[in-house]
């Protein structure tokens, strides 16, 4: 629920009435009395999908210009009048969809509170940048030590939201403003991210474990070598946050999923680069700005959909225009940097269908297998096996030879076999 208290300038008070009892809107006026420019202050109260409806409305006659109109939020409005005049406009959207404010609309909030919303978010205050950075030594932390549940802690702590939101809603509205404050806290956020995990894993280093290896810890690899599904992640992440703020509701916990897309492998890009390890900074520095501009994509999209558009009408071509625009220049970027994301994601194929071959002639050339272990080496794209140990136990192992020219053989793949009889002692 919202109240609109709009300010009537002297010399407005008939027309303003006129306007509202024109178009059936429920309100108050009351004399205005502190001898200001203005006549009257006028209350309207509304439901949510309203509120742009009336505030064109009022602007169409110059409140906007020469008064003011406020919109504050409701918990609850206690009228049996105001609860049948509901009950009346539901009715008469359902017969007709498209009657309702000539929008066709639900569940949206007014460009105005849009726009304001999303310039609050925008701002990146020392509040921001100092969550950004504890986010990021927690997620640093939780990489190193393969723990999901500090990670996922880490995404919590991320503010990276408002600013990613804040752009796409600049974009639509042709608010260059907006957009460029959004870009720029995205940038400094990600900055920051980066700088602090790159400190905090070089300290790691340097007092605790100079030699560690990094891609032996599964959640640093899985964002080294990220595939395709990370680009639905992150398209599903901007939809969710624009719809969230499209439609006033809570967008704390869609913030969640837009920090999924972005602080652990701004950590991991930290990582790389304080453990010299340009595979991981690399993989994990694409991973970023993939998910980054596929947010941002489907973000302006989803707030496009929602047929949001400048407040003059002879802005919406230039808005349009700029929209497409962007769209364009940001969807060549996101394919040009996703071929490194579909490189990865077949050779991960690849190698699954490697292991599960191998596997299958280790079983074939031994009744008393344990295990077969991969071994590879990673380059900035993919990883490549480079060797199989496979563990057997008992008499007659097979021979590490037989085994390797069987897998030249069948998989086209030479690299290099070793086969360990384990002892097993039962007492």
């Amino acid at each position: 629920m919202r109240l609109i208290q709009t300010l009537v300038p002297e010399g407005k008070r008939q027309t303003v009435i006129e306007i509202l009892e024109a178009a059936e809107i429920d309100f108050a006026m009351t004399e205005e009395t502190s001898r200001s420019d203005y006549s009257d202050i006028v209350y309207i109260p509304t439901d949510v999908d309203s509120v742009e409806g009336i505030l064109e409305e009022l602007r169409d006659v110059g409140v906007e210009r020469d008064g003011y109109m406020i919109v504050t939020d409701v918990e609850t409005i206690v009228s049996d009048r105001f609860e049948e005049q509901l009950a009346e406009a539901e009715e008469a959207e359902a017969e007709d969809p498209e009657e309702k404010n000539g929008m066709g609309e639900d569940e949206r909030i007014s460009r105005e509170e849009l726009q304001t919303k999303a310039r609050n978010l925008s701002r990146s205050t020392p509040n921001y940048i100092a969550l950004t950075l504890i986010s990021a030594i927690v997620a640093t932390s939780g990489l190193l030590q393969d723990s999901a549940a500090v990670v996922v802690g880490s995404m919590v702590i991320a503010p990276l939201i408002g600013p990613a939101m804040a752009s796409c809603v600049g974009t639509v509205i042709s608010d260059d403003e907006l957009f460029w404050e959004g870009i720029r806290s995205q940038v400094i956020g990600l900055v920051v991210a980066v700088a602090s995990a790159t400190l905090f894993a070089a300290g790691y280093r340097a007092a605790l474990a100079p030699e560690l290896e990094l891609l032996l810890i599964q959640q640093v690899a899985e964002r080294a070598h990220p595939g395709l599904l990370s680009l639905a992640i992150a398209l599903g992440a901007g939809t969710a946050g624009a719809l969230a703020l499209t439609s006033g509701t809570d967008e704390a916990l869609v913030g969640v999923m837009i920090a999924v897309a972005l602080m652990p492998p701004a950590a991991a890009v930290g990582l790389g680069i304080a453990y010299v390890d340009p595979t991981l900074a690399v993989g994990a520095g694409v991973l970023v700005l993939v998910n980054l501009l596929s947010i941002n994509v489907s973000g302006v999209a989803t707030v496009w959909l929602k047929r949001y558009k400048p407040t003059h009408w002879y802005d919406a071509e230039q808005a349009r225009r700029l929209t497409g625009r962007r769209l364009v220049i940001f969807g060549l970027a996101i394919l040009v940097l996703t071929s490194f994301l579909a490189t990865s994601s077949l050779a991960a194929r690849e190698n699954a269908q490697f292991e599960a071959e191998v596997e299958r002639i280790a079983e074939d050339a031994s009744e008393n297998l344990l295990s077969v272990d991969f071994d590879y080496e990673a380059n900035l794209l993919t990883q490549q096996p480079e060797g199989v140990t496979v563990r057997v136990y008992g008499d007659n192992p097979p021979q590490a030879s037989v085994l390797r020219e069987r897998i030249r053989e069948e998989t086209g793949v030479d690299i290099r076999v070793r086969v360990v009889n384990e002892q097993i002692s039962v007492s």
